[in-house]
């Protein structure tokens, strides 16, 4: 609620918490279309609280609860690990001139608001699912890997699966780069705000790439047989969540834009945000018609 009513102050023009310098009032109709754009996210969490939770939930065809709850992990996660992180960064003075550059845009106060309600918000929201896929959807994720049934996926999407790596690669390596201090491929306006909290946000993105693309070869090539299916499918939801969705958010707000053409991506950061995007949409394909098989060959079994 918090979050809610901050967004809804902006779009009617409030300036609270944005500082007078921020780039955020170079351009009212785009800050306005974006914040209405993650207030109907932000508003749909209550939406899926409620069927979490009440008895008609069950009844939701999967689809429509895994979609926008997929969506959810995936623009929670990386905040979740992220901002903790970045504290953690920030308390060894290790910030930098991203700190500056957070200041610059909004108060303080705005990100410690709204970054921990995100993560009060994604833990509430990652137990109730996981409580209600237990009781509704937990026998599709019983078992090893080697338990898989053979038929679960086939050579297309074991070639999926090797075209979303292949796809990797150059995001996996750009954001390696930017992690590791590299400022090539960056905007003007990015390396100069650049510091210890940038190179953590790169390199969730490389961890969360990594997890797609490990999920997505263990599920469809059948390896690491020992391991419980769960961790294979949990890498797979989690990673390819967080790459596809951060990558079309932040290519969404590369088109809103700001004045100042400093800080607007490069095509190489377009790039990198296309092919994480790309990777995780391929990884979720994946990982929906595994569930979708082992749901259809369970209901064939109990008939």
């Amino acid at each position: 609620m918090p979050y809610l009513a901050l967004k809804a102050a902006w779009i009617a023009g409030s300036r609270l918490g944005i500082p007078e310098e921020s780039p955020l009032l170079d351009d009212r109709l785009a800050m306005a279309v974006v914040n209405g754009l993650s207030m109907s996210l932000d508003s749909a969490v209550i939406v899926l609280a409620l069927l979490l939770t009440r008895p008609w939930g069950l009844r939701v065809p999967a689809w429509l609860l895994a979609f926008p709850v997929w969506v959810a992990t995936g623009l929670l996660a990386p905040i979740m690990t992220g901002f903790p992180a970045q504290l953690v960064v920030r308390a060894f003075g290790a910030g930098g001139a991203s700190s500056a550059g957070r200041e610059a845009f909004l108060d303080e106060w705005v990100f410690a608001l709204v970054y921990t309600g995100f993560i009060a918000q994604g833990l509430a929201l990652g137990g109730l699912f996981v409580l209600y896929a237990r009781g509704r959807w937990g026998h599709l994720w019983r078992g090893r890997v080697w338990d898989l049934p053979v038929g679960a996926v086939g050579p297309a999407h074991r070639a999926l699966a090797v075209a979303a790596a292949v796809l990797a690669l150059l995001p996996l390596t750009l954001h390696t780069l930017w992690a590791a201090g590299v400022s090539g491929g960056l905007g003007e306006g990015r390396v100069t705000d650049r510091g210890g909290e940038f190179r953590v946000l790169e390199a969730l993105f490389v961890v969360f790439l990594l997890a797609a693309v490990s999920g997505a070869v263990l599920l469809s090539f059948r390896r690491g047989r020992a391991l419980p299916a769960s961790v294979p499918l949990g890498l797979a939801w989690v990673g390819s969540a967080a790459v596809a969705c951060w990558g079309g958010w932040l290519s969404l707000a590369s088109v809103a834009g700001t004045a100042d053409l400093a800080d607007r991506p490069t095509p190489l950061m377009h790039l990198a945000y296309a092919g994480q995007m790309l990777v995780g949409l391929l990884v979720a394909a994946i990982g929906a018609y595994h569930f979708a098989e082992r749901s259809a060959g369970a209901a064939r079994r109990s008939a």
